[in-house]
């Protein structure tokens, strides 16, 4: 009996939960599962830069393990990649990190996550403030 997996921490879930080829009716793809965590593994490696040890320390789980992940996720999105398959992105054994909300006073932009360089990432002003409620996306399964 294998034991359980470790919780592993997502610090971002996506807005989109499909991704298909172009044109080419769902009914007719092969799908994909790539799961919450595969997900934020490519997210710290391969769009943050980070280095194993730095994005495994992040996600709360060790260098191998997030190795592991990584090398999956890269294959099923390869896979979708070079073969024109849909991406499905579900599941997961994971914990959602909770984010600030934030809101932009001159044009009342609202995001989630963090205030880079106290500015608003749409119009650029500095008047910002913290929302009472933070702003909450979907929950995964």
């Amino acid at each position: 009996m294998s034991r359980p997996q470790k919780y592993r921490h997502v610090q971002c879930t996506p807005d989109a939960l499909y991704f298909k080829p172009r044109a080419v009716p769902l009914c007719n793809l092969e799908e994909l599962a790539l799961t919450f965590d595969e997900l934020e593994a490519m997210r710290l490696a391969d769009l943050e830069g980070l280095y194993q040890k730095n994005a495994a320390a992040r996600m709360q789980i060790s260098r191998q393990t997030f190795g592991n992940i990584v090398k999956t996720a890269r294959r099923i999105v390869a896979d979708a990649l070079v073969n024109g398959k849909a991406i499905r992105i579900e599941g997961g054994v994971c914990s959602v990190a909770k984010k600030e909300g934030f809101i932009c006073d001159d044009c009342s932009h609202t995001w989630v996550g963090d205030a880079i360089n106290d500015i608003c990432p749409k119009c650029k002003s500095g008047s910002l403030a913290r929302t009472r409620e933070p702003i909450t996306k979907p929950k995964m399964p």
